[in-house]
């Protein structure tokens, strides 16, 4: 301890001087970077920037098709029936599932991410990332939409047409309709795949036919909000939040009950089928005995 090491006096004008202050500035941001990074590669795939652009990319198709298809039946239902606007959000759905549905899932709706998220094995800590981009997708349709139907306000937006309550009833139903759906035909190994696209696609053209005239059929946040945000119409906008958020957690959980009752009430001993599905299909009675 009485050894005292003799300090070197740097000069006050001297360019070490500034280099070492340049020096001490920067390294906290480096490492506050560094670490960022590092946090990031820990705790998320490789492949989240290219879901969150695909997320973006689908969610701007879906709210763009929909909403110009109902704005312009809105202003004149002779160029667009409300059949046909409820025809191409479901054809929408089904082309972004088959286009970026190997990427990130094609969600398209931050209620369908949180249920997801809640029983379906979907990371919770990709759930914000996945919620900005749809919201970011969706606004910047509704924007766009805004300046090439220009005179047209209403650029599709949804808005109970009777109470709150009978609205938000109808959001639940649907949404319910739609991710029970989704859960079926996207997450069970059992279901055939390649048809979910059409599935899904036609869920939410039905729905949509259906809940249009209570609610408007949105089963969707992103879908709502950005819509309203671009026409200034915020009339009963939390009914299309908790509705479909309410929706997509029933749906999910009441199909996660049904896969978890299937292995606990199947049979023991194999029974064989007086129709099997072969025979269903082809008129032939099937040799394969299950």
């Amino acid at each position: 301890m009485d050894r005292v090491e003799a300090a070197e006096v740097v000069p006050r004008d001297s360019p070490q001087n500034d280099i070492n202050e340049f020096v001490a500035v920067q390294n906290p941001k480096s490492q506050i970077h560094s670490r960022l990074w590092a946090l990031y590669k820990d705790n998320y795939q490789p492949g989240l920037l290219r879901k969150v652009l695909a997320e973006t990319v689908a969610t701007f198709m879906l709210v763009f098709v929909t909403c110009a298809a109902a704005a312009i039946s809105g202003s004149d239902n002779r160029r667009i029936s409300q059949l046909g606007a409820s025809v191409a959000g479901g054809l929408i759905v089904t082309v972004m599932i088959y286009s970026v549905g190997h990427i990130s899932g094609a969600h398209m709706n931050p209620a369908v991410t949180i249920g997801f998220a809640t029983f379906l094995r979907f990371p919770w800590k990709q759930v914000p990332f996945y919620a900005l981009a749809q919201f970011t997708g969706a606004i910047s349709a509704a924007m766009t939409l805004r300046e090439l139907l220009e005179p047209i306000e209403r650029i599709g937006t949804t808005t109970p047409s009777g109470t709150d309550v009978k609205a938000l009833i109808m959001e639940i139903i649907v949404t319910f309709n739609m991710m029970f759906i989704t859960s079926a035909v996207a997450t069970d190994a059992k279901a055939v795949g390649e048809l979910a696209g059409l599935a899904v696609g036609s869920a939410v053209c039905i729905t949509s036919i259906v809940a249009g005239p209570v609610s408007g059929g949105s089963m969707n946040p992103a879908r709502t909000l950005g819509p309203a945000i671009a026409s200034s119409e915020y009339k009963g906008l939390w009914v299309y939040f908790v509705g479909p958020v309410t929706g997509t957690l029933l749906g999910s959980w009441f199909y996660k009950i049904i896969q978890v009752l299937v292995p606990l009430i199947r049979p023991k001993t194999p029974v064989t089928p007086i129709v099997n599905s072969h025979s269903y299909q082809t008129g032939h009675p099937s040799k394969e005995l299950s």
